[in-house]
């Protein structure tokens, strides 16, 4: 580059629109801080909403509950609401707070690489560089979507997309399809493209738990009545919060009390599957809450049907358009649905970060993601991510996580303010480790680490790097404000004066 070349300069960059960057937005305008970019390498908002359009996407937290509690919506049309609803909420964020101006499109975070001299992040993008005194990565755990590497894949002469990148142009009418993984998508997926494909096969793994999903329709009077009287939503949300709260010690503490659970959940099975070979295939054999508890009415009925198979096996290899199981069953194919997942303990933005001392974030987490409260990581200066590790949930909303992650951030940058100057708050080692060491003590005795599954929070060496093992309560006092005590403070090094070498001795005055 060459050096007359202006390169833009911001108090923070955010990266990534969906509900943590746009939350961010919010409250740092919020906070009076109007220097700051919100970087999206799409051509539009919404994070995982944008990018999960597939048949029947929909969330599975309740919509009063799944928003922002400084931004109540009392027009949900349901109460399990579908991805175009999510995606308008976020798109009606960005007008009502006056985001637009701050959003870049087409702005792929190449790398990001701190300096320690002039105490700023140069952040590499797509559409060209920038500097950034603090960098607030929200680039979210379900945004880089994971394929498994099968063998024969490549020569597969059929339609091959993963769920959250769905090829809407492909007709799959009369196809036969085959969908690989049982997870949340799936299970959503199924139901809606089994009437209209020829034949579909499904590839799992292993059975998840589904429980009934209690959605309805969200009355024009109870909508009429949010408007006018906005506590009634606040205490609908309170009320699902509340719920949602009490149900944390079984899977946290007390994991033996998920049995009536367990109970219903088979009885889920048994009203819909008659068939006992199939209905054992569905049935589980890990504690339920181990992997995350799914919800629907519709996904058991559709594998009754006699279009479906259901085969008990993972895919592991690709002959031409045959498919063949793990246990060897066969299974012709025109179309291949992956529904497995995304790169959560590994994600791709960490081998881009790169810190003081030349080390990458991918590096620095190569024996498992920790960060101090979820949020900052050793030797990453002014750096911090929102939806971090031991942020998720298994029972409630994450917006109430993000929301305390925002806390957190805005009493981040008020330290900086307070301590004045060109200054850094760096995370010190001991505080990570020992904010880790409580959070994995604490996960020991969790379902999701007794529950005898392996699950997509557990990491390569099987350490729970996903879950937050406490309540949204205590998670919110948790980051209620930065303790000064758990960071280095780094300030820039002292420009030498005039006459002056940079390591401090004298030079001599030239004519």
């Amino acid at each position: 580059m060459a050096q007359h070349e202006h390169v833009p300069h911001v108090r923070v960059a955010v990266i990534g629109s969906g509900f943590g960057g746009l939350g961010a937005a919010v409250r740092l305008r919020r906070e009076g801080v109007t220097d700051f970019v919100v970087l999206e390498r799409a051509s539009g908002l919404g994070g995982t909403w944008r990018d999960n359009s597939y048949p029947g996407c929909a969330c599975d937290v309740p919509s009063h509950l799944y928003s922002f509690s400084f931004a109540p919506n009392p027009d949900w049309p349901r109460t399990f609401s579908g991805q175009e609803h999510i995606r308008a909420y976020l798109e009606h964020l960005a007008d009502v707070f006056g985001l637009r101006p701050h959003l870049r499109f087409d702005s792929e975070v190449k790398l990001m690489t701190w300096d320690g001299e002039k105490l700023h992040w140069a952040i590499e993008t797509s559409s060209g560089p920038l500097t950034a005194d603090v960098v607030v990565s929200a680039t979210g755990p379900l945004s880089d979507p994971r394929i498994p590497d099968v063998s024969g894949l490549d020569g597969f002469p059929g339609k091959i997309f993963h769920s959250a990148r769905w090829d809407h142009d492909h007709d799959l009418r009369g196809k036969r399809v085959a969908m690989i993984g049982t997870g949340a998508s799936a299970i959503q997926i199924v139901p809606e493209i089994q009437p209209v494909v020829g034949r579909l096969t499904l590839f799992q793994r292993t059975p998840p738990w589904v429980m009934p999903r209690v959605d309805r329709g969200i009355s024009p009077l109870e909508r009429r009545l949010h408007r006018a009287l906005p506590f009634t939503a606040r205490l609908r949300r309170g009320f699902l919060w509340g719920i949602r709260e009490l149900q944390v010690q079984a899977f946290t503490k007390r994991p033996d009390e998920l049995g009536l659970v367990e109970r219903m959940a088979r009885r889920n099975i048994a009203r819909a599957v008659k068939d006992p070979a199939l209905r054992a295939r569905l049935t589980p054999d890990y504690r339920i809450g181990c992997k995350r508890i799914l919800l629907s009415n519709t996904y058991y009925p559709a594998l009754t049907r006699p279009n479906v198979d259901v085969v008990a096996s993972g895919l592991s290899e690709v002959r031409g358009s045959t498919l063949v199981a793990a246990d060897g069953t066969e299974t012709e194919a025109d179309v291949i649905i992956f529904g497995t997942g995304f790169h959560v303990t590994d994600m791709p933005i960490a081998e881009r970060v790169v810190g003081a001392g030349g080390r990458t974030l991918a590096r620095a987490w190569s024996g498992g993601m920790k960060a101090l409260r979820g949020a900052t990581a050793a030797g990453f200066p002014n750096w911090m991510t929102i939806i971090g590790p031991n942020t998720g949930l298994g029972n409630s909303s994450m917006i109430l996580m993000i929301e305390s992650q925002l806390n957190y951030m805005a009493d981040f940058l008020r330290q900086l303010d307070v301590l004045g100057g060109r200054v850094a708050l760096d995370a010190r080692p001991e505080a990570v480790d020992a904010w880790n060491h409580k959070v994995q003590e604490r996960m020991k005795r969790t379902v999701w680490n007794t529950g005898g599954c392996t699950s997509w929070y557990l990491d390569a060496s099987g350490r729970n790097t996903t879950i937050w093992p406490g309540t949204t309560t205590e998670f919110r006092s948790a980051t209620r404000r930065v303790d000064l005590g758990e960071y280095e403070v780094v300030r820039a090094p002292r420009a030498p004066r005039q006459g002056e070498r940079s390591d401090g001795t004298r030079t001599e005055a030239r004519a």
